[in-house]
């Protein structure tokens, strides 16, 4: 064992310790059950005028602490800032004062006292009592740094938010985009409803789910992927304006925009098509953007993205042709495809269609140069299997992906309605599965029954909501934006 080691021991078993003395003087901490605060320290200072001298009561997590003898000064933290406190002797009494002995770093104390300035200038609060709320019996790291130590924030969030009080804004902002989200699309007149997270079939998009089993049930179930197929339900059933925000489950690869579960936010409007799902959209962005910042340029780590409407729109093969140089117009087989994409480098599949190819090509040569928002149409229909074909070239659907930064932010359809279209393309993507497609649509009897009662001209909407905050709040990780991200356990 490290002498770093040793000391850190010791300095817990002080603080258990402290712990003992303070229950053996009748003084257990946690047996506070409550304190009646008046004001928080952003109030104070806010208000330092009409509050000098009046006496307030306030608590919070100690910070730091100086002075000794018959004087002491310390910062509590609470939920909106920092204070610092002035104690002493003769005010306290011998008794309380003697107690702050007991006190370490990462303590949550009450203060009873007056709101003064010091001769340097700072608001502080006399005290007149001090009382330990909780006595903590670990350490707070004074700063985070390195690698190794941001894994720890992610794991650690409490602490982090405690000794890194920026990240608190990041999620007080996540806050305040959801609710403008919200307000955007009830203002509009959607109804916000709740679909099942446990299903039988997991469905709504190509993605590998979480399997799970119900005992008195006897079957498998799935978390779900997507609330898509449900909500296109209820458009069936005669709701015009739907929409869920929530989380989502897919069971694949972790990274700085990929978490397991993460927040989506799902739409549907009956008698709209795509075209109003776009403007929709970048309405909706430019809403939140204005309501959140208060303006619609942003500035994302370096880059200045304008968010403003009309957005650019950009037929995918025509992004192709722009930045990796191959016109699929002139392109017709799959035989030819795959010729073309091996000659690219791309390592593709022996069966895989022209469609698959270029959706391939297109996240390969063309993503990353979608910095300003864009609008990707013409969506081949072998990776659009909810979609409606696009009856200039049935080749096509009518579905946009919206980019930013080089990410898909959002993903949107004209709806397929037809039951005889669905069902076929519902058995193309079982062939795909049983040929060892994870990630294929598997067959959902129950969602084609509905579309033949009758799905009326829909649009549809998919916004990655944490990805969206991280554009918003200049986060470079999604787990800058998850208070608990999904990580792998620390080996004891």
């Amino acid at each position: 064992m490290s002498g770093t080691e040793v000391n850190l021991n010791e300095m817990l078993m002080i603080r258990r310790e402290k712990l003992k003395s303070l229950i053996e003087k009748g003084k257990n901490p946690y047996l506070n059950e409550k304190f009646d605060y008046t004001h928080h320290s952003i109030e104070i200072k806010d208000k330092f005028e009409e509050l000098e001298n009046e006496e307030v009561a306030v608590a919070g997590r100690l910070m730091t602490r100086r002075g000794h003898g018959k004087v002491s000064f310390m910062d509590i933290q609470d939920s909106q800032g920092r204070i610092q406190i002035f104690a002493k002797l003769d005010l306290l009494g011998e008794e309380n004062y003697n107690d702050l002995s007991y006190l370490d770093i990462g303590d949550i104390i009450g203060v009873y006292g007056s709101v003064f300035k010091t001769k340097a200038g700072e608001i502080s609060i006399r005290a007149s009592q001090i009382i330990i709320l909780t006595k903590s019996l670990q350490i707070l790291p004074e700063k985070w740094h390195g690698l190794k130590d941001t894994d720890l924030r992610y794991r650690q969030r409490y602490t982090d938010l405690i000794v890194n009080p920026e990240v608190k804004d990041t999620f007080l902002l996540r806050n305040k985009i959801i609710r403008a989200v919200r307000e955007y699309l009830d203002d509009k007149g959607f109804i916000e409803v709740e679909t099942p997270i446990l299903t039988p079939v997991a469905g709504g998009a190509n993605a590998r789910p979480f399997e799970t089993y119900h005992n008195t049930l006897d079957m498998d179930m799935n978390l779900r992927i997507a609330n898509e197929l449900y909500l296109k339900r209820l458009i069936v059933g005669g709701f015009e304006k739907v929409y869920e925000m929530g989380k989502m489950f897919r069971n694949e690869g972790i990274s700085t925009k990929h978490n397991p579960e993460f927040t989506n936010m799902e739409l549907y409007q009956a008698f709209v098509d795509y075209e109003e799902m776009m403007r929709l959209t970048e309405d909706l962005f430019s809403y939140v953007a204005q309501k959140s910042l208060g303006t619609n340029v942003i500035n994302y780590q370096g880059k200045e993205i304008d968010l403003t409407p009309p957005w650019k729109r950009l037929d995918m093969e025509e992004a192709i042709k722009e930045y990796a140089g191959v016109d699929f117009s002139t392109i017709n087989t799959d035989e030819e495809a795959r010729k073309i994409a091996k000659e690219k480098g791309l390592d593709i599949k022996a069966d895989m269609t022209r469609g698959q190819i270029i959706s391939e090509m297109f996240e390969e040569f063309c993503e990353d140069h979608l910095i300003q928002p864009t609008f990707i149409t013409g969506h081949p229909v072998d990776v659009s299997p909810l979609a409606k074909r696009d009856p200039e070239d049935p080749r096509k659907t009518h579905r946009f992906e919206a980019f930013l930064n080089g990410w898909e932010l959002a993903n949107a359809f004209s709806e397929l309605n037809d039951p005889i279209d669905q069902r076929e393309r519902f058995e193309e993507q079982v062939r795909q599965k049983e040929s060892g497609d994870d990630e294929a649509h598997p067959m959902d009897t129950d969602f084609i029954n509905a579309i033949e009662v009758g799905l009326p001209p829909t649009g549809g909407l998919g916004i990655g909501i944490d990805r969206m905050i991280m554009i918003l709040t200049n986060q470079p990780s999604i787990r800058d934006v998850l208070l608990f991200p999904t990580m792998k356990p620390v080996e004891d």
